[in-house]
């Protein structure tokens, strides 16, 4: 496993994350005819909260980020991207196990959404989440706190 470690996201990480998630998310946005070079980045922007924003760093550079924003019944885990040469390594699910432990502890729901047919939402599943609802475009899962 490739050793990791997160940081508190700042500002200044906006275009980085920004066009991580271009990258991440082009081939099932295309997939679903929704891919917007523009658009794909700029939806981030206007998103972004650094204080509720983690960066994800391998030997001390930039390689993801994950979100956990409260929200009035639960926290929504949003903008989980990692590159996509460190996908599979196991990353992934050791920054979500992080968070959801801490989830787990404080007796909060958590809530998502993945697009259909993305492979992210078996990483969801193994972890407790379940399909609460779907559109054609979205799936939105939930957890509760073990």
């Amino acid at each position: 496993m490739v050793s990791w470690d997160v940081r508190a996201a700042s500002e200044a990480d906006v275009e980085a994350v920004a066009e991580l998630r271009a990258v991440v998310l082009r081939a099932d946005l295309e997939r679903l005819g929704r891919y917007d070079e523009r658009r794909v980045r700029q939806r981030l922007r206007d998103g972004f909260e650094p204080a509720c924003t983690q960066v994800i760093e391998v030997d001390g550079a930039f390689a993801g980020c994950v979100a956990l924003r409260p929200a009035e019944d639960a926290h929504w885990l949003e903008h989980f991207y990692l590159a996509p040469r460190l996908q599979g390594s196991g990353i992934g699910s050791g920054v979500l196990r992080r968070l959801l432990e801490r989830c787990d502890r404080d007796g909060t729901l958590v809530r998502l959404n993945v697009l259909q047919g993305s492979p992210a939402r078996r990483l969801y599943e193994r972890h407790g989440f379940a399909v609460e609802s779907e559109d054609p475009v979205d799936v939105f899962m939930v957890r509760a706190p073990a």
